[in-house]
């Protein structure tokens, strides 16, 4: 058995008491889901992070089931169809949907999430197309007309044009500077 002795142990010690702290502040961007009603749906926060961005999706009042889920690119959420946000973010002219698709570059594009019996989805996604602010070239979330979240009623493919087969929109959230 190996044991240390009373200076090394004491050194060591101290040395975890003292170590300075390193604090990273990150920029980050928030927004409240409604569901088709106009009603409370939930909560997303968006992190940059060094090379993409995480979202944290805390969701309710889903069916239960696969569910897809994209950034749009505009900030605007009316009710009941939420297609005042637009398209899924992109950078380019010709965009082609799907994660699992070889010529894709809707930037937009994120893993679907998974809703429990009871409506309620939790999930962490990264995403390494965009950025809050468009660093190192990736989209840009907080550009001039902003940008949502919006969580569809079925289940992406990942290869069908243009939303992968993903339905109806079914949440938003317009995502707001922390």
């Amino acid at each position: 058995m190996f044991t240390l002795k009373p200076t090394l142990w004491a050194l060591l010690t101290i040395g975890l008491v003292t170590a300075p702290s390193v604090a990273f502040s990150a920029e980050t961007a928030t927004a409240s889901l409604i569901d088709t009603n106009g009603k409370p749906a939930g909560t997303l926060q968006v992190t940059e992070a060094p090379k993409g961005v995480l979202l944290h999706i805390e969701a309710k009042g889903l069916t239960p089931g696969w569910h897809g889920i994209h950034f749009h690119e505009k900030g605007d959420c009316a009710a009941p169809k939420f297609t005042s946000a637009g398209a899924h973010v992109h950078t380019a002219k010709s965009v082609v949907h799907g994660l699992l698709n070889d010529n894709a570059n809707d930037f937009g594009d994120l893993p679907n999430i998974y809703a429990a019996p009871d409506g309620t989805a939790s999930a962490e996604i990264y995403s390494t197309f965009v950025s809050l602010r468009g660093t190192s070239s990736r989209a840009a979330l907080l550009d001039a007309d902003g940008s949502s979240v919006v969580i569809h009623a079925q289940a992406d493919d990942y290869k069908t044009q243009p939303i992968g087969g993903s339905g109806a929109r079914v949440a938003c959230g317009i995502l707001k500077q922390d």
